[in-house]
């Protein structure tokens, strides 16, 4: 079983935006069990989020960048290639500005970074989407298809071709994505472009701040006042490139990648199709299961964890009004051992607590798009109507009420079977979720 992983400790790196060109602090944070990969854009008065998904990606030329409404991440692939490429599932990445450190334009410094303060791995098990049909994206000449592979990782061919350009030529590249290749044969490939290209660049503003020896700028005759670290530096480059677009899909992919020519725009039409095929694959195993959302999308949701994460999984859910979830009670679950030892008997308090927490998941169909936490304020009319034993499987239902700015309100009822076995009023305070 792959387990997730996250950095040891915290990371702080530093540098100018590679377009941009403006100073820029960045700090990299451990983070929880399925928090993924997340920016916080601390230069603003009321910071911003924004998770690294398909659902996030802002449309750019050259490059990547990811936009929560009107607050965007600017060139966050070298980085997302290094963090995928090492294996990291969860981490926190606090920016004091717009783009991100672009260093000399490689993945190399996040590299050496990240394995001075090492990994540590964590208790869930990896979530991996696993490519088990062809996908392919297409735009006239230019080409890159997903494939079902044998292999438990990614891999990627990248045939680049600059045949009309005697600096570059055609160049092709294949290998398997692992920590060891990407350090030592793919984080030093630098980004480059075109003489002709960087004069427009420059005419538009675009990179004043460098030099043809900060970057690749490459002549006819190759580059420009500097020197390859490869000869084939930049398809590998466009190999870091890929894996850092492959990034956005938010799940590490298993599968062969094949590409022709690509570019940003086409990577990240294919990271769509891939995210796409994910949630076909998660619709097919709730289908199975009989679960709309089951315990690893809660734990995306709900910050609570073991042992007091009392909701199993999501059987219905309509709308924002009312949500079916269910607790199987096991004689395993912690609180048997002190209530009561000879007689077991879930506390009354806990059912109430597991509706709650379906309370929040129904909660959450409005607040995750405003950062807010559903935090538990009163009870009302609270009832234990049955006791609740090993063996036995609580069906929680609740119903809202009222939801407004800062607070909310919905009506309770958890089943056994037909039975009634607890019923509660509860309210709720609706706070930012960075204050819990």
């Amino acid at each position: 079983m792959k387990l997730q992983k996250t950095i040891k400790s915290e990371i702080k790196l530093s540098g100018k935006g590679l377009f941009c060109g403006e100073d820029v602090k960045l700090i990299m944070r451990p983070a929880p069990e399925d928090t993924g990969v997340v920016f916080l854009r601390t230069d603003l008065a009321d910071p911003v989020k924004i998770q690294v998904s398909v659902d996030n990606i802002a449309d750019r030329d050259r490059r990547t960048a990811l936009k929560k409404g009107s607050v965007a991440i600017e060139t966050p692939e070298h980085c997302l290639a290094a963090i995928s490429s090492l294996g990291i599932d969860n981490i926190t990445i606090e920016i004091d500005g717009l783009e991100l450190p672009g260093f000399d334009g490689s993945s190399d410094e996040y590299v050496k970074a990240i394995n001075k303060t090492g990994l540590v791995e964590q208790k869930s098990q990896r979530d991996e989407i696993v490519i088990t049909e062809p996908i392919s994206v297409i735009n006239g000449d230019k080409s890159i298809y997903a494939l079902p592979s044998e292999s438990d990782s990614l891999s990627i061919t990248y045939d680049l071709d600059y045949t009309e350009h005697t600096g570059i030529g055609r160049q092709l590249y294949s290998c398997q994505v692992t920590p060891e290749h990407f350090e030592s044969q793919l984080s030093t490939a630098r980004t480059f472009c075109l003489e002709a290209e960087a004069r427009q660049m420059h005419a538009h503003g675009v990179g004043t701040h460098l030099t043809p020896k900060d970057i690749l700028v490459i002549s006819s005759d190759g580059p420009i006042k500097n020197t390859f670290r490869f000869p084939n530096e930049c398809v590998r480059h466009k190999v870091v490139d890929l894996i850092g677009d492959m990034a956005l899909v938010g799940k590490p992919v298993i599968g062969r990648i094949v590409a022709y020519k690509t570019g940003h725009a086409l990577n990240q039409k294919l990271a769509r199709k891939i995210a796409k095929l994910s949630e076909e694959q998660q619709q097919e195993s709730n289908m199975r299961t009989g679960a709309l959302l089951d315990i690893k999308k809660i734990k995306k949701i709900l910050p609570h964890r073991y042992p007091f994460l009392l909701v199993d999984k999501v059987i219905s859910i309509e709308g924002d009004r009312k949500i079916t979830g269910v607790k199987n009670v096991t004689y395993n679950e912690q609180f048997f051992q002190g209530h009561f030892p000879g007689t077991p008997v879930m506390p009354g308090v806990l059912i109430v607590e597991a509706l709650a927490q379906v309370s929040g998941l129904l909660f959450a169909q409005k607040l995750e798009h405003t950062g807010k936490l559903a935090v538990l304020l009163t009870m009302d009319t609270v009832k234990i109507r049955k006791s609740v034993v090993p063996g036995d499987q609580l069906i929680l239902t609740a119903e809202a009420v009222k939801v407004r700015g800062r607070s909310a309100k919905c009506n309770c009822v958890a089943f056994v079977g037909d039975e009634v076995a607890a019923e509660a009023t509860l309210k709720f305070m609706l706070v930012d979720d960075d204050a819990v």
